[in-house]
């Protein structure tokens, strides 16, 4: 345990913040390079996949084993920024205080990797059948770049994958689709003593805001999901920039929000209805509209209840599998043929927030099951 809390603790002092707004994104290669001496010293075949052309983000695939099948135990790098000045202690500091250990990214989800790599280590070399494969992504915070990178690749192979991601240690395998997207409106500025000398955008926007909340209205009175809490849609109106000066009309302003849909649903669906409701509302207005996703959305995610991944889970974790409302790589790795549940220690509801942290009773138990978990699926 001592082993696995320095290297949580080495990762946390790694910076790798992914953000939309490039002046708070950060590349991920140097905690990729930490993962990959570790992995090296432990046996494993590593590989690094640039995923940009600069090679500053990039993926890493380590495997231990030949042969078809096997499990990939799984985690992104990358953490969302953090809130300056509210935190209690340094977020790039692994802070142990009242049984937990606090830091960017313990719960969601550096911590995972530490976890994984003492679990492999507990599993002699000799007894694989079948590979384990650590791999670690690239912005999925912002994107999921590095999960599609290797969609694109069609790698890596395998019977089956266990995702890291905050479910404190039960089983998901379901969650919601999430997209993020941009509306920007641009009228044109003008003294403020008189509103025909411009049109403004802000004006415009609370307008579109309402219609943004009425459609989250109604899409919530017409889809749910009993599995899923909350069990319908949502809508979170994320961040707004707009105007320069108390006195001018402003010319531009610019709504960023997410939106994430249930199974069954099709995030573009939403979209282009929403367009529709804006630019009626703001018709005559002068506004020219602009509604862009941010990147490409990710879909929702489903393995069967039947499949034998989702079984080993349950058995290992004594708990039923579940759904969740936040995105995961999951359907990335669906779609390159394995079967995958999330399944990870932290919890999602100190994640994305000051004071992050994992419950330090969660560290010995994780490694057991992972231990386990490589035992069956590899052994």
């Amino acid at each position: 345990m001592s082993a696995a809390l320095a290297r949580i603790a080495e990762l946390v002092s790694t910076p790798s913040v992914s953000a939309v707004r490039p002046e708070l994104d950060m590349p991920n290669r140097a905690v990729v390079d930490l993962l990959a001496g570790w992995l090296d010293h432990e046996g494993f075949a590593v590989e690094i996949l640039p995923v940009t052309t600069d090679g500053k983000k990039a993926n890493l695939l380590a495997t231990k084993g030949r042969g078809p099948g096997g499990l990939v135990l799984s985690g992104h790098t990358d953490t969302v920024p953090f809130d300056l000045g509210k935190w209690s202690s340094d977020p790039f500091r692994a802070t142990v205080r009242d049984g937990k250990l606090y830091g960017l990214g313990t719960s969601d989800m550096k911590a995972f990797f530490a976890l994984a790599i003492e679990a492999a280590r507990r599993v002699e070399a000799s007894s694989l059948r079948e590979p384990l494969i650590v791999m670690a992504t690239c912005d999925e915070e912002c994107g999921m770049a590095g999960a599609r990178a290797l969609v694109a690749a069609d790698r890596p192979k395998a019977r089956a994958a266990i995702i890291g991601e905050p479910t404190n240690l039960r089983p998901v395998r379901l969650h919601k689709g999430v997209t993020m997207a941009r509306l920007t409106l641009v009228g044109r500025s003008g003294h403020s003593s008189d509103p025909s000398l411009g049109a403004s955008a802000l004006e415009g926007m609370r307008i579109a805001m309402n219609e943004l909340v009425l459609l989250r209205q109604e899409l919530g009175a017409r889809h749910y999901d009993d599995a899923l809490r909350p069990p319908v849609p949502t809508m979170n109106l994320g961040n707004v920039h707009g105007g320069d000066n108390p006195n001018r009309i402003c010319a531009e302003c610019a709504l960023e929000f997410d939106l994430r849909v249930l199974p069954g649903m099709r995030e573009s669906d939403v979209l282009v209805v929403l367009r529709a409701r804006i630019e009626g509302a703001l018709s005559g207005s002068g506004l020219m509209i602009d509604l862009r996703e941010l990147h490409a959305a990710v879909p929702p995610f489903e393995t069967p209840a039947t499949a034998a991944i989702v079984r080993t889970a349950e058995s290992l974790t004594g708990h039923a599998a579940e759904a969740v409302s936040f995105g995961t790589e999951g359907p990335f790795l669906n779609a390159l043929g394995m079967q995958t549940v999330v399944l990870g220690p932290g919890d999602i509801a100190c994640a994305h927030q000051p004071d992050e942290h994992l419950a330090l009773d969660r560290i010995e138990p994780t490694i057991t099951l992972l231990e386990r978990a490589i035992r069956s699926l590899c052994g």
